[in-house]
């Protein structure tokens, strides 16, 4: 009898060369993205070890992480400058395509991805950098990697990996006023926690993804990795279809018919058994923000800082109270209290024109609130911000005191010009709220395009739902 499968057994085992005795499996790998930070050592051990790039095609390289988001073509840091440059020399000495600094097509690696149509469903894609699980939104399998897997799939165009179990994330309900893929997101992870999800690749589906935008599930996919999953997922429906077709890169005419017809197959069967479920009202979910150092320390908006001493777990207690200090919050507090110094709208999850387009809504002609020092957009690329642009999305931030930049990914890490100071406090729609994240004891809170901006308009983390009544 044939043996239902999910949506990841099925990508397993189109892509599987070999099994072995332990249970890891060689699997082809279809899309190999490349960026300027974990590929110069893989480059270097290909050349020491005199092998060759074994199918050029399936890599793309994109600069991302150290690029400056304005006066790109003038960096100041010395190692931003040479990791640029040493990406630049690798991929024209080996014949691989990039899109550099002064192509429109630059951007953040999993905004360009799926935009160029470099990422298909069915495809496995990796790329050294743990959000690449964002391209699982397409119905792919896709995760991060590290230097040494970088230059093993450059030269094999395989990777060695072990079998995740699955897990099915279903979030069923109408979103309230304000609501995103972003707060469901946070509200997940509050909900199972960082760890909930590590050894598991997870698929979402139900009703409230289902009506969400490819975008929309770009950015529940992304924040997968922040849930303790290495890959996450979603079926590929018509909405999927729909925003593949015509894309630089995917196929036309009658490979594309063929195309489709495979890739309307990729889901789980319906009788298909998961290692666990896990289900969400998303109806009854609140626009989401992180008060500590880390995602799972989140609550709604209009809630309070947690009290540590109300946390049975010893451990947990401890973190929340270290979380306190560095964050300089006492509990009890309201969430609407805490004033910020900075806003970052931008990073691979919340970069592309719906997010633009849901934050600029909030503004209305209004100005940011001048105890706000800085306001930054930060297109998820080029073409995102030309098509913002032609929106006229930009005026609309530039006149309401925003600035607005080039593509990269910016103040999301701490790894070009755009850094908190020590002490400052951001609101960002960026992914991860760690110690020093976006700046050496810089304080990070986590929320959406929608939640940022009304906090820029305020001055203090602000309910969205407040403007959009």
């Amino acid at each position: 009898m044939k043996t239902a499968l999910t949506l990841y057994e099925k990508l397993w085992r189109e892509h599987l060369i070999r099994l072995d005795a332990d249970g890891n499996g060689l699997l082809y790998i279809d899309r190999h993205l490349l960026h300027e930070v974990t590929s110069p050592q893989a480059f270097d051990g290909l050349r020491m070890a005199a092998r060759k790039v074994w199918r050029i095609d399936a890599n793309l390289a994109v600069p991302d992480h150290n690029v400056p988001t304005i006066d790109r073509h003038h960096i100041a840091d010395p190692l931003s400058l040479l990791q640029l440059e040493t990406l630049d020399a690798n991929c024209d000495s080996l014949g691989i395509t990039e899109f550099k600094l002064a192509d429109e097509r630059q951007g953040i690696v999993h905004v360009v991805g799926p935009e160029q149509g470099l990422t298909l469903p069915g495809m496995t894609v990796v790329c050294g950098d743990s959000h690449t699980s964002t391209h699982g939104a397409l119905g792919c399998l896709a995760f991060g990697i590290g230097t040494s897997e970088v230059e093993h799939c450059l030269a094999t165009q395989t990777l060695w990996v072990s079998k995740a179990k699955t897990m099915c994330v279903s979030f069923e309900g109408e979103l309230g006023l304000g609501v995103s893929a972003k707060d469901l997101a946070l509200a997940l992870i509050g909900q199972i926690g960082t760890a909930g999800a590590t050894g598991y690749a997870i698929e979402f589906s139900g009703s409230t993804v289902r009506n969400l935008s490819i975008e929309g599930r770009m950015t529940l996919c992304n924040m997968g990795i922040e849930a303790g999953a290495r890959s996450a997922m979603v079926a590929v429906d018509e909405h999927t279809l729909t925003y593949v077709g015509g894309r630089p890169f995917a196929p036309v005419g009658p490979l594309w018919e063929t195309a489709c017809a495979h890739w309307r197959a990729l889901r789980s069967d319906a009788d298909a058994c998961f290692d666990a479920l896990v289900t969400v009202d998303a109806s009854v979910i609140s626009p989401q923000v992180t008060w500590g150092t880390s995602p799972e320390m989140v609550v709604p908006v209009n809630g309070k800082v947690p009290d540590p001493e109300d946390q049975i777990n010893p451990a947990r207690r401890d973190a929340m109270i270290r979380a306190l200090s560095y964050m300089n919050l006492r509990p009890g507090m309201l969430i609407t209290e805490i004033e910020i110094d900075r806003v970052f709208i931008g990073s691979c999850t919340n970069s592309r024109i719906e997010d633009l387009r849901s934050a600029a809504a909030i503004i209305q002609g209004r100005h940011r609130c001048n105890t706000v020092r800085q306001v930054l957009v930060v297109p998820g690329s080029g073409l995102v911000k030309r098509q913002a642009e032609a929106e006229g999305l930009d005026r609309i931030f530039i006149n309401a005191g925003f600035e607005w930049r080039e593509a990269g990914c910016s103040m999301c890490l701490g790894m070009n010009a755009d850094q908190l100071e020590p002490g400052e406090r951001c609101a960002s729609t960026s992914n991860r709220n760690f110690e020093g994240r976006q700046g050496p004891r810089g304080r990070t809170h986590l929320m959406s395009p929608a939640s940022a901006v009304a906090s820029a308009l305020t001055g203090h983390l602000t309910d969205a739902r407040t403007f959009l009544r």
